[in-house]
């Protein structure tokens, strides 16, 4: 623990030095490097798709600095009251963050028994409208990307007991979209109508994604790096080859991608 700390203490110095004297950090605003930590989360989201533990420690570093470096700007306005214009600093992020963490696990701090992790889930939403939360779903960031936003609604209405009672009776819910989109699109419905029932079979898929245990999110992104992979052998094969894909008939290619596909 000792050893912890240390460390901790050290990158908070660090923080400070460089708040204090680097050009670039002395400039910085809590705004500024809000897109920078998009960009890093996502950076960390592909190190842990694919297992590179040497990238994740690397990514969570850099994310944890962004954490300190927030910290660290809100502390230059901290002035002791509780006003919304009044900074924060790393002690109050960490305690507030331990006293959430109390508070919503009572099984583990309290009397309160549990048998499963849907039963944590189910008190850990109850948990929150008690903190004020005037919906289950007023937790879900609205800037999320749309996959995301959709598993996360459905499981938080999963915690509080709206759910379907088998994954069967999702699927039959995704046929029974699937058979409405095609209907809008057979009729040449307009753009709306089909753009609407489109959206209902992804959401009625990520749904029976989640009955299953799959991560639809998860699952998208291997399939996106799975076809990058084979598109760019596509390539490669078809520059040795002395090819331009535009030159080249759809027969040609699938050569090509059924052998990137054996690979």
């Amino acid at each position: 623990m000792e050893e912890k700390l240390k460390a901790f203490e050290r990158l908070l110095n660090v923080m400070d030095e460089l708040r204090e004297k680097c050009p670039w950090d002395k400039k910085q605003t809590i705004e500024s490097i809000r897109h920078l930590t998009i960009e890093e989360t996502y950076e960390l989201s592909d190190a842990i798709i694919e297992k590179d533990m040497i990238n994740i420690k690397k990514e969570l570093g850099d994310v944890l600095l962004h954490i300190v470096f927030y910290a660290r700007i809100a502390s230059e306005t901290k002035d002791g009251t509780t006003s919304p214009t009044s900074g924060f600093d790393i002690t109050d992020v960490i305690n507030a963050l331990c006293e959430k963490l109390i508070f919503r696990h009572p099984h583990i701090y309290g009397d309160v028994k549990v048998e499963n992790e849907q039963q944590v889930k189910e008190n850990w939403e109850k948990l929150k409208l008690k903190e004020g939360n005037k919906s289950v779903l007023g937790g879900v960031p609205t800037s999320l990307p749309a996959l995301i936003k959709a598993s996360r609604i459905q499981e938080k209405a999963r915690a509080v007991g709206f759910d379907w009672e088998n994954s069967e009776q999702v699927w039959e819910k995704v046929e029974e979209e699937i058979a409405e989109f095609k209907h809008e699109v057979d009729t040449k419905a307009s753009k709306e109508k089909m753009e609407d029932e489109f959206g209902d079979v992804l959401f009625s898929l990520i749904n029976y994604a989640r009955t299953i245990d799959i991560n639809p999110e998860d699952a998208l992104e291997k399939t996106n790096k799975k076809f990058i992979k084979r598109f760019q052998y596509l390539e490669t094969e078809a520059a040795k080859s002395g090819k331009q894909l535009s030159d080249m008939t759809l027969a040609e290619m699938d050569v090509y991608w059924n052998k990137a596909k054996k690979l």
